[in-house]
């Protein structure tokens, strides 16, 4: 009895034993699964969404995966990059941007104003960085460059209007009528079409405007204003920079020679124009976007807004027009595009 006894209380110890031993392993196990999702968080997933392709915001688009690159994040090693491309549909932007809000994006990075709007507008619990946004305050994006002070950051590639009018009179110091083709439905076309009507105003100037609301319209509006100005200007406008051909194609054929806002129009053909880098405005975006990843505060992050314009010029599309450039402003050009 004895001896059974003893050998129960073995048996039970050993089962104990055993059990305390499986639990350990289990532990062991556990915790070599809750080191995943660690190791899978380190991939950022990041949206990033541009309203429409044309060579200035696909400029930006390269610039933005070069700077979190430089900043290390690496697309293809921890970082997850979402492109969405809207082609220019303003409901496209919405749905871009409720997609990225229901995917849960680490970040979100919006390329031009209308996508920049339905991406804050959807996304209210995560970083938002946007790009290309001529007035953030106009625009309804933030409250405070300085301060931003909700989920909302980012770059805003404004330029003067007076310095462009200042441009096109030194080409044309005779100008009256100057045309100019916005989307109406664009509030960063909306914004440098009154900042330009300002300027024009001191300078007895008269803005002919021909405002549209799609691609299709461009080409007619375009054709509509060669009859009664002097020069066309294209300001920094989504719609239009993406058909300036169709802008291009009506002013060669009436004479009227055409300006732009943004150095990537002018290699396509407009005359002149101060502007920005835009591969250089993504870079600092990218840039900013990943102090924001690696945890500094939006409120802490302002929103930054290009203080050099820089002039370029195509002196073949000059040529074109019967215009000559002074040596004066080729001294001034940053690159003249023979």
């Amino acid at each position: 009895m004895r001896r059974a006894v003893s050998m129960g209380l073995t048996a039970l110890l050993a089962f104990s034993l055993a059990a305390c031993g499986n639990q350990t392993g289990g532990q062991t196990e556990t915790s070599a699964n809750a080191a995943k999702p660690s190791e899978q968080a380190q991939t950022v997933k990041l949206g990033l969404t541009q309203f429409v392709e044309h060579p200035a915001l696909d400029a930006i688009h390269q610039g933005i995966l070069d700077g979190l690159k430089a900043s290390g994040y690496e697309e293809g090693k921890n970082l997850e990059v979402d492109y969405q491309n809207a082609h220019g549909d303003m409901n496209n932007t919405v749905s871009i941007a409720q997609k990225y809000a229901g995917d849960q994006k680490d970040l979100v990075v919006a390329i031009a104003t209308p996508s920049a709007q339905a991406a804050a507008k959807a996304i209210t619990d995560k970083p938002v960085v946007f790009s290309a946004v001529t007035d953030p305050l106009s625009a309804q994006l933030v409250s405070s460059l300085e301060k931003p002070d909700a989920n909302v950051t980012g770059t805003s590639d404004k330029v003067s209007m007076e310095q462009q009018l200042q441009l096109i009179k030194k080409f044309l110091p005779n100008l009256k009528k100057l045309g100019v083709i916005y989307t109406t439905s664009e509030v960063n076309s909306e914004v440098q079409v009154k900042d330009l009507e300002a300027a024009a105003s001191k300078e007895g100037v008269e803005i002919v405007k021909a405002g549209i609301s799609q691609l299709s319209e461009v080409q007619l509006a375009a054709s509509g204003l060669t009859a009664k100005s002097d020069a066309l200007f294209i300001p920094i406008d989504n719609t239009v920079v993406s058909s300036f051909e169709a802008v291009l194609g009506a002013a060669e054929q009436s004479k009227i020679p055409v300006f732009a806002s943004d150095t990537d129009t002018v290699k396509r053909g407009a005359v002149a124009t101060y502007g920005i880098d835009y591969y250089g405005m993504g870079k600092q975006t990218g840039e900013m976007a990943a102090k924001v990843l690696k945890g500094q505060a939006v409120a802490d992050t302002p929103v930054e807004i290009s203080k050099q314009a820089e002039l370029y010029i195509n002196e073949t599309a000059a040529q074109k027009f019967g215009l000559t450039v002074s040596e004066e402003l080729k001294q001034q050009a940053k690159e003249i595009i023979k």
